[in-house]
């Protein structure tokens, strides 16, 4: 089995968990259904597992990547037949004019500095009826609203940054935003003791499993609450069409306090991390001290077990 390709904070794998996780799965997952049949470049590809689930509808998928060392192991990782990995710049792409009917590049635009290059080089390699799929944090809530700061980022560009600078290249744009949010939801589960799972809702559903993302007509999850609306005759009840009914909070309570103890839980873990490396230090020289009883109480009243004299 191939190894895991060691996360070092620039480029997401696959091993990542929580929200990162269904961020950049979900990107490729909403890209799958477009790229059916295409030809596809996916420009900075990182580890690759992108560019394999696109492979799995699209007819051929090129990824590229300036790291030699992401393409190697994509290579080896990701061995399919309509799908190959090249080491290359995005900034000057090694391919003929109109090679691709589709490029995707996910989170790759805020790496740059020469960002305009970088669409202008895509441009030269889309056919004239090939379409981008692109992405990238809106500076104003990544980095100013959570007062982050990602050193991999060279420039964040705000909305109307991004949406400026796409439509200098192609003027025909729809945009779209992704967030992680935390909802309560009800959905349809049966009527008169039949189950309705087949019934297609007015929301686009999809679960990620072992064979990747799947397309469902409602949530696979089980129901926590059963609600019912009955009536002793039919047309009593109201009319609710299939659909999904999502609800949250504007102050976005549960996705705070989830941040919250992740934040409380990293610098938990780094304080026992520096104690850890404090308690080591002191007992190599409590082992090299030439009195032990006398380094020993010093080692004590160092921890606050014992007062100083």
């Amino acid at each position: 089995m191939t190894e895991k390709l060691d996360f070092d904070g620039e480029r997401f794998t696959p091993e990542n968990v929580r929200e990162i996780w269904y961020e950049h799965m979900h990107r490729y997952a909403f890209a799958a259904p477009m790229v059916a049949g295409l030809d596809v470049l996916d420009a900075a590809c990182g580890e690759g597992y992108g560019a394999a689930m696109l492979s799995a509808t699209a007819h051929s998928v090129k990824g590229v990547d300036v790291a030699s060392k992401a393409i190697e192991h994509a290579k080896c990782r990701y061995d399919l037949p309509n799908l190959d990995y090249q080491q290359a710049d995005c900034c000057n792409l090694p391919f003929e004019d109109h090679a691709f009917d589709c490029i995707v590049s996910f989170e790759t635009i805020e790496h740059l500095e020469g960002q305009s290059k970088m669409l202008s080089e895509f441009r030269r390699v889309l056919k004239p009826t090939g379409f981008l799929l692109i992405s990238s944090p809106d500076k104003a809530v990544y980095s100013e609203q959570q007062g982050f700061d990602n050193p991999f980022h060279v420039r964040e560009l705000y909305r109307h940054e991004f949406e400026t600078l796409l439509e200098s290249e192609f003027p025909v744009c729809r945009f779209f935003g992704q967030k992680l949010l935390f909802h309560s939801a009800i959905w349809p589960m049966s009527e008169g003791g039949k189950e309705t799972s087949g019934t297609r809702m007015n929301a686009h559903l999809q679960t990620h499993s072992d064979e990747g993302p799947v397309e469902n007509a409602r949530p696979v999850h089980e129901a926590m609450y059963l609600l019912a609306v009955c009536a002793q005759d039919k047309q009593a009840l109201p009319e609710l069409e299939p659909a999904i009914w999502m609800f949250d909070d504007q102050q976005e309570s549960v996705y705070k306090h989830y941040q919250h103890e992740i934040r409380k839980n990293m610098q938990a873990g780094a304080i026992l991390a520096e104690r850890d490396a404090q308690l080591l230090q002191l007992k190599q020289e409590l082992a090299e001290s030439s009195g032990p009883e006398e380094s020993q109480r010093s080692w004590l009243e160092r921890l606050g077990i014992i007062r100083r004299r």
